[in-house]
């Protein structure tokens, strides 16, 4: 998969769906009256690993890899996580910022070429409501209160990453900035669901 991949949208829909040993995503095209097309991706992230890698198939049977993500250094989790193709060449990378996201969850992609872009959740009352949840002994009810990450460079959208109420994590993913790649934006929205807080 190149920058464009097989997708000519910039709309699309992560779903989470979790096993006992992985947590697993799809990745499908969103039409513009909101339904879901074919399927673009898949994803796979492995628990109770040392090293958080997450890695995007192109197709159902998981043979053909799309592009990896992989956390930079296992002594200091906030180095944040690298983007690579295939071939193992960088596509870019993120990293969430610890002090300020002890109150409003804030992320920063960055794309080789490209200014930094920088992502927080748009509703505040939302972001301590979710932190509140993570502290009570309810590891087996999932917040399913909608929450929304607003990215932007300069002074300009980038993208916006909504999550849609309901017990299945769900996200509409919408990139308006048409420089960005869309492998590290999907990787970026996978990365609000799987490594936030850790």
């Amino acid at each position: 998969m190149d920058a464009a991949g097989p997708w000519t949208g910039r709309r699309f829909t992560v779903t989470q769906r979790a096993t006992l040993k992985t947590d697993r995503y799809l990745v499908t095209e969103t039409a513009p009256d909101g339904s879901e097309g074919r399927v673009l991706a898949y994803a796979e992230l492995k628990r109770f690993s040392l090293r958080e890698e997450l890695t995007f198939f192109a197709d159902a049977s998981r043979s053909q890899v799309a592009f990896t993500v992989r956390e930079r250094t296992l002594l200091d989790p906030g180095e944040g996580f690298d983007v690579v193709d295939a071939d193992g060449k960088p596509v870019g990378a993120f990293h969430e910022r610890f002090f300020t996201s002890l109150v409003r969850s804030t992320w920063v992609l960055e794309q080789p070429g490209a200014p930094d872009a920088v992502g927080r959740e748009r509703n505040r009352f939302v972001a301590v409501l979710r932190r509140t949840w993570d502290w009570l002994p309810l590891e087996l009810v999932p917040f399913a209160w909608p929450y929304h990450f607003d990215f932007g460079s300069e002074g300009k959208p980038v993208m916006t990453v909504d999550k849609k109420i309901g017990l299945r994590d769900r996200y509409l993913v919408e990139v308006t900035a048409p420089d960005l790649d869309l492998r590290l934006a999907v990787a970026q929205a996978v990365a609000l669901d799987t490594f936030q807080g850790r």
